[in-house]
């Protein structure tokens, strides 16, 4: 982007599907200055491992304990972010098909008011990050939304199909 928009409170929600069980790295959505790989000035969520991450500079704010092995299946994942909120596990929320994630294998928390390196002015990529390595995503993405100034619920994005009980995609009628 051109300018920088609200790095404190956005959201962002995919529908994906794996193409492969690998263990392998997978990025879904990054930024990152790229005229250094290691400079703290990135953000990233992806899988690692088979595990959902997000996470920014040095730090992984969240390792989700659950794993990401089946390639039938559709996920939705919703990465919240707010961290002006005054309680501190509120700043970073992660929605599973319709459901907040609340087992983690790493729960790191950004400061009050911490303005992240997504929604800033470096370059923004969706399926790969730069570095020499970049994981390029293998699988599908649909329903991709990026939300500027606001940490919304898994209810924007889906909702529970009354006849199969599966959580589906519905229309972002949102600003």
């Amino acid at each position: 982007p051109s300018s920088a928009s609200n790095r404190r409170t956005w959201t962002y929600s995919v529908w994906l599907k794996k193409s492969t069980s690998s263990d392998s790295a997978y990025v879904i959505f990054s930024a990152h200055d790229n005229t250094n790989e290691n400079d703290a000035g990135y953000g990233w969520i992806g899988i690692y491992g088979a595990k959902l991450y997000f996470g920014g500079g040095s730090t992984n704010w969240r390792i989700t304990n659950r794993k990401f092995r089946d390639v039938s299946a559709w996920y939705h994942i919703v990465v919240a972010i707010d961290t002006t909120q005054g309680t501190a596990g509120n700043r970073v929320k992660i929605y599973i098909n319709g459901v907040e994630e609340t087992s983690f294998q790493t729960t790191n928390n950004p400061d009050q008011n911490e303005d992240l390196a997504i929604n800033s002015t470096v370059e923004h990529r969706i399926g790969s990050i730069y570095y020499s390595n970049p994981n390029y995503w293998d699988g599908y993405f649909a329903e991709a939304h990026f939300i500027d100034g606001s940490q919304l619920t898994a209810s924007s994005f889906g909702e529970t199909d009354s006849a199969t009980g599966q959580w589906i995609p519905k229309e972002y009628t949102g600003g």
